[in-house]
Protein backbone atom coordinates (compact mmCIF):
# COMPACT_ATOMS: atom_id res chain seq x y z
CA UNK A 1 0.00 0.00 0.00
CA UNK A 2 1.27 3.45 -0.90
CA UNK A 3 -0.32 6.52 1.28
CA UNK A 4 -0.38 10.38 1.45
CA UNK A 5 -0.88 12.47 4.44
CA UNK A 6 -2.06 15.85 3.67
CA UNK A 7 -0.42 18.56 6.48
CA UNK A 8 -1.78 22.04 7.42
CA UNK A 9 -1.18 24.68 8.82
CA UNK A 10 -2.07 24.10 12.50
CA UNK A 11 -2.03 20.05 11.72
CA UNK A 12 -1.33 18.14 14.50
CA UNK A 13 -2.00 14.54 13.99
CA UNK A 14 -0.40 14.41 10.85
CA UNK A 15 2.94 12.36 12.66
CA UNK A 16 0.92 10.21 14.74
CA UNK A 17 -0.60 9.10 11.69
CA UNK A 18 2.43 8.82 9.78
CA UNK A 19 3.58 6.56 12.46
CA UNK A 20 0.48 4.44 12.42
CA UNK A 21 0.91 3.86 8.61
CA UNK A 22 4.41 3.41 8.89
CA UNK A 23 4.24 0.54 11.42
CA UNK A 24 1.93 -1.45 9.07
CA UNK A 25 3.41 -0.07 5.41
CA UNK A 26 6.96 -1.06 6.41
CA UNK A 27 7.58 2.63 5.42
CA UNK A 28 7.08 6.10 5.65
CA UNK A 29 3.93 7.69 3.64
CA UNK A 30 4.26 10.72 1.74
CA UNK A 31 3.82 13.95 3.61
CA UNK A 32 1.73 16.24 1.16
CA UNK A 33 2.16 19.55 2.26
CA UNK A 34 -1.90 21.85 1.84
CA UNK A 35 0.08 24.18 -0.63
CA UNK A 36 0.76 21.41 -3.31
CA UNK A 37 -1.40 20.88 -6.13
CA UNK A 38 -0.52 17.27 -7.28
CA UNK A 39 -0.98 13.97 -5.45
CA UNK A 40 1.29 11.04 -6.45
CA UNK A 41 -0.61 7.72 -7.29
CA UNK A 42 -1.28 6.24 -4.08
CA UNK A 43 -3.57 3.84 -2.36
CA UNK A 44 -4.95 6.10 0.41
CA UNK A 45 -5.16 9.40 0.97
CA UNK A 46 -4.98 10.52 5.16
CA UNK A 47 -6.58 14.17 5.93
CA UNK A 48 -5.59 14.07 9.86
CA UNK A 49 -6.76 15.71 13.03
CA UNK A 50 -5.51 18.95 14.79
CA UNK A 51 -6.42 22.44 14.05
CA UNK A 52 -6.03 23.34 10.46
CA UNK A 53 -5.75 27.20 10.07
CA UNK A 54 -6.45 27.63 14.00
CA UNK A 55 -10.06 26.96 13.32
CA UNK A 56 -10.81 30.20 12.58
CA UNK A 57 -14.37 30.91 10.50
CA UNK A 58 -15.32 27.16 11.36
CA UNK A 59 -13.55 24.10 11.30
CA UNK A 60 -12.10 22.52 8.24
CA UNK A 61 -13.74 25.29 6.09
CA UNK A 62 -10.37 27.01 5.38
CA UNK A 63 -8.75 23.97 4.70
CA UNK A 64 -11.74 22.82 2.72
CA UNK A 65 -10.25 25.18 -0.03
CA UNK A 66 -6.84 24.55 0.52
CA UNK A 67 -4.95 23.73 -3.35
CA UNK A 68 -4.59 19.81 -2.17
CA UNK A 69 -7.99 19.49 -1.55
CA UNK A 70 -8.95 19.47 -5.40
CA UNK A 71 -6.64 16.95 -5.72
CA UNK A 72 -7.72 14.80 -2.80
CA UNK A 73 -11.38 15.15 -3.98
CA UNK A 74 -10.21 14.07 -8.24
CA UNK A 75 -8.60 10.49 -6.04
CA UNK A 76 -11.89 10.22 -4.12
CA UNK A 77 -13.80 10.40 -7.16
CA UNK A 78 -11.70 8.03 -8.84
CA UNK A 79 -11.94 5.11 -6.18
CA UNK A 80 -8.79 6.15 -3.91
CA UNK A 81 -9.65 5.44 -0.50
CA UNK A 82 -9.68 8.80 1.86
CA UNK A 83 -9.59 8.50 5.59
CA UNK A 84 -10.75 12.23 7.62
CA UNK A 85 -9.88 11.72 11.38
CA UNK A 86 -11.40 14.70 13.53
CA UNK A 87 -10.52 17.89 11.94
CA UNK A 88 -10.04 15.99 8.79
CA UNK A 89 -13.59 14.45 9.05
CA UNK A 90 -14.82 18.37 9.75
CA UNK A 91 -12.68 18.97 6.37
CA UNK A 92 -14.22 16.10 4.70
CA UNK A 93 -17.85 17.56 5.81
CA UNK A 94 -16.94 21.10 4.64
CA UNK A 95 -15.36 19.92 1.32
CA UNK A 96 -18.68 18.01 0.17
CA UNK A 97 -16.81 14.70 -0.21
CA UNK A 98 -19.78 13.91 3.11
CA UNK A 99 -22.81 14.88 3.79
CA UNK A 100 -24.06 16.34 7.45
CA UNK A 101 -21.91 18.79 9.61
CA UNK A 102 -19.98 19.02 12.72
CA UNK A 103 -21.26 21.37 15.03
CA UNK A 104 -20.33 22.35 18.68
CA UNK A 105 -20.45 19.92 21.10
CA UNK A 106 -23.99 19.96 23.22
CA UNK A 107 -22.06 20.86 26.43
CA UNK A 108 -20.41 23.53 24.39
CA UNK A 109 -16.91 22.54 25.67
CA UNK A 110 -13.83 21.07 24.36
CA UNK A 111 -13.77 17.40 25.65
CA UNK A 112 -10.57 15.17 25.12
CA UNK A 113 -11.03 11.57 26.93
CA UNK A 114 -11.60 7.52 25.62
CA UNK A 115 -14.53 6.88 24.35
CA UNK A 116 -16.29 3.41 22.95
CA UNK A 117 -17.81 2.81 20.14
CA UNK A 118 -19.62 0.44 18.32
CA UNK A 119 -18.42 -0.97 14.60
CA UNK A 120 -21.39 -0.65 12.31
CA UNK A 121 -20.47 -2.85 8.95
CA UNK A 122 -17.70 -5.14 8.30
CA UNK A 123 -18.19 -4.71 4.92
CA UNK A 124 -15.42 -2.03 4.13
CA UNK A 125 -11.22 -1.69 3.96
CA UNK A 126 -11.38 0.71 6.94
CA UNK A 127 -13.25 -2.01 9.30
CA UNK A 128 -12.57 -5.56 8.10
CA UNK A 129 -10.36 -6.17 10.58
CA UNK A 130 -13.11 -5.47 13.47
CA UNK A 131 -16.23 -7.25 12.49
CA UNK A 132 -19.76 -5.84 12.76
CA UNK A 133 -20.71 -5.25 16.16
CA UNK A 134 -17.44 -5.19 17.84
CA UNK A 135 -16.73 -2.33 20.37
CA UNK A 136 -13.37 -0.19 20.13
CA UNK A 137 -12.05 1.82 22.77
CA UNK A 138 -10.45 5.17 20.83
CA UNK A 139 -9.71 9.27 22.41
CA UNK A 140 -12.17 12.20 21.00
CA UNK A 141 -10.28 15.21 21.41
CA UNK A 142 -12.58 18.00 19.84
CA UNK A 143 -15.04 20.69 20.63
CA UNK A 144 -17.14 20.36 17.60
CA UNK A 145 -17.46 16.71 17.07
CA UNK A 146 -21.38 17.12 17.59
CA UNK A 147 -22.51 15.17 13.88
CA UNK A 148 -25.48 16.73 12.68
CA UNK A 149 -27.57 16.26 8.93
CA UNK A 150 -31.46 16.38 8.61
CA UNK A 151 -33.45 13.58 9.19
CA UNK A 152 -34.23 12.96 5.46
CA UNK A 153 -29.74 12.60 5.30
CA UNK A 154 -29.70 10.52 8.38
CA UNK A 155 -32.37 8.23 7.23
CA UNK A 156 -30.33 7.62 4.14
CA UNK A 157 -27.22 6.82 5.79
CA UNK A 158 -29.09 4.65 7.55
CA UNK A 159 -30.27 2.89 4.84
CA UNK A 160 -27.99 2.75 3.12
CA UNK A 161 -25.54 1.44 5.80
CA UNK A 162 -23.06 4.44 5.90
CA UNK A 163 -22.88 4.76 9.73
CA UNK A 164 -19.49 3.20 9.91
CA UNK A 165 -19.00 4.13 13.80
CA UNK A 166 -21.57 5.11 16.73
CA UNK A 167 -20.61 5.92 20.46
CA UNK A 168 -21.51 3.08 22.80
CA UNK A 169 -21.30 1.79 26.21
CA UNK A 170 -18.44 -0.51 26.70
CA UNK A 171 -21.14 -3.72 26.37
CA UNK A 172 -22.13 -2.06 22.73
CA UNK A 173 -25.27 -0.15 23.63
CA UNK A 174 -25.81 3.13 21.69
CA UNK A 175 -27.65 5.18 24.40
CA UNK A 176 -27.61 8.71 25.40
CA UNK A 177 -25.08 8.09 28.52
CA UNK A 178 -22.64 6.87 25.47
CA UNK A 179 -22.86 10.06 23.18
CA UNK A 180 -20.12 12.54 24.23
CA UNK A 181 -21.01 15.47 22.18
CA UNK A 182 -24.65 15.38 21.37
CA UNK A 183 -24.07 13.67 17.95
CA UNK A 184 -27.35 12.62 15.92
CA UNK A 185 -27.76 8.99 16.48
CA UNK A 186 -24.64 8.61 18.33
CA UNK A 187 -22.73 8.72 15.01
CA UNK A 188 -18.80 8.92 15.09
CA UNK A 189 -17.85 8.30 11.77
CA UNK A 190 -20.00 7.92 8.38
CA UNK A 191 -18.85 6.84 4.55
CA UNK A 192 -19.64 7.99 1.43
CA UNK A 193 -21.71 6.43 -1.17
CA UNK A 194 -18.65 4.19 -2.57
CA UNK A 195 -17.66 2.93 0.87
CA UNK A 196 -14.37 4.44 0.43
CA UNK A 197 -14.13 7.83 1.79
CA UNK A 198 -14.71 7.53 5.82
CA UNK A 199 -14.96 10.51 7.86
CA UNK A 200 -14.28 9.50 11.82
CA UNK A 201 -13.98 12.03 14.74
CA UNK A 202 -11.76 9.57 17.59
CA UNK A 203 -8.23 8.75 16.71
CA UNK A 204 -7.62 5.34 15.87
CA UNK A 205 -3.82 6.76 15.42
CA UNK A 206 -3.76 7.59 19.02
CA UNK A 207 -4.60 4.28 20.48
CA UNK A 208 -2.29 1.88 18.01
CA UNK A 209 0.90 0.62 19.64
CA UNK A 210 0.86 -0.54 23.17
CA UNK A 211 3.07 2.20 24.02
CA UNK A 212 0.07 4.51 23.44
CA UNK A 213 -2.12 2.34 26.16
CA UNK A 214 -3.61 0.05 23.81
CA UNK A 215 -4.14 -0.81 20.56
CA UNK A 216 -7.71 -0.65 19.40
CA UNK A 217 -6.72 1.65 16.42
CA UNK A 218 -4.18 -0.33 14.89
CA UNK A 219 -6.37 -2.52 12.82
CA UNK A 220 -7.80 -0.24 11.46
CA UNK A 221 -4.59 0.08 9.50
CA UNK A 222 -3.93 -2.94 9.45
CA UNK A 223 -6.89 -3.65 7.45
CA UNK A 224 -6.36 -0.87 4.95
CA UNK A 225 -2.77 -2.34 4.26
CA UNK A 226 -4.22 -5.65 3.50
CA UNK A 227 -6.99 -4.48 1.39
CA UNK A 228 -5.06 -1.86 -0.47
CA UNK A 229 -1.80 -3.76 -0.84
Amino acid sequence: MKAAVIVFPGSNCDRDVAMALEAVMGRPPLMVWHRETELPSVDLVVVPGGFSYGDYLRCGAMAAHSPIMREVKAKAEAGTAVLGVCNGFQILTEAGLLPGALIRNAGLRFICKDVFLRVEASDSPFVRKYGAGTVVRLPIAHAEGNYFADEATLDRLEGEGRVAFRYATPEGETNGGANPNGSARNIAGIYDETGKVLGLMPHPERLAEDLLGGTDGRPMFEGLAEALS
